[in-house]
């Protein structure tokens, strides 16, 4: 991208190409499924149009049972679904997940670590933050450790994994 982000509005931060998908999933409880996903389709910044209606469905498939459900009737994994589903039908450059597995069943959080790697091998950049390292490092190239703002680790995930010490002192493993 290689413009400074700090103090734009969300608005134009979008129309970058920047996609969010916030801690608490966001989504509009009094729409369904299929309005959640049809309202956040655009193309892309060049114009692409990777991540279609069908496509994401395709991705999710527990949201294709659920088309005429309302955001609020689905469950907390199935939102979070929904609110990665709807960040990939604005074809971002780069999406950012905050948190995307907090408070998920282990076997749904598995499901989302699936998923951010197949949105890896799409060319999508990913931003991810999250404090499960173990599975955070088996979907990343590059990984940064901040300490109230300040960087205290940046490198690969086989040199975070080496460091053990670095692992327990930061992330409390």
């Amino acid at each position: 991208m290689g413009k400074p982000m700090t103090g734009r509005p969300p608005y134009e931060i979008a129309q970058l190409g920047v996609a969010y998908v916030p801690e608490g999933r966001g989504i509009f409880g009094n729409l369904s499924v299929v309005e959640n996903l049809k309202m956040a389709a655009r193309p892309g910044t060049r114009g692409q149009r990777d991540w279609t209606y069908e496509r994401v469905l395709e991705t999710f498939p527990r949201l294709q049972e659920r088309l005429g459900h309302g955001g609020q009737q689905l469950s907390g994994g199935e939102q979070q679904m929904l609110t990665i589903g709807r960040a990939l039908m604005t074809n971002p450059d780069v999406l950012i997940l905050d948190e995307a597995t907090e408070g998920l069943a282990p076997l749904i959080a598995r499901e989302i670590w699936r998923i951010c790697d197949v949105i890896r091998a799409s060319g999508i950049s990913s931003i991810i933050v999250d404090k499960n390292w173990k599975h955070v490092t088996q979907v990343t190239d590059r990984n940064v450790i901040l300490v109230k703002g300040e960087v205290v680790f940046e490198g690969t995930s086989d040199a975070l994994r080496a460091q053990p010490e670095l692992l327990t002192q930061h992330l409390g493993v």
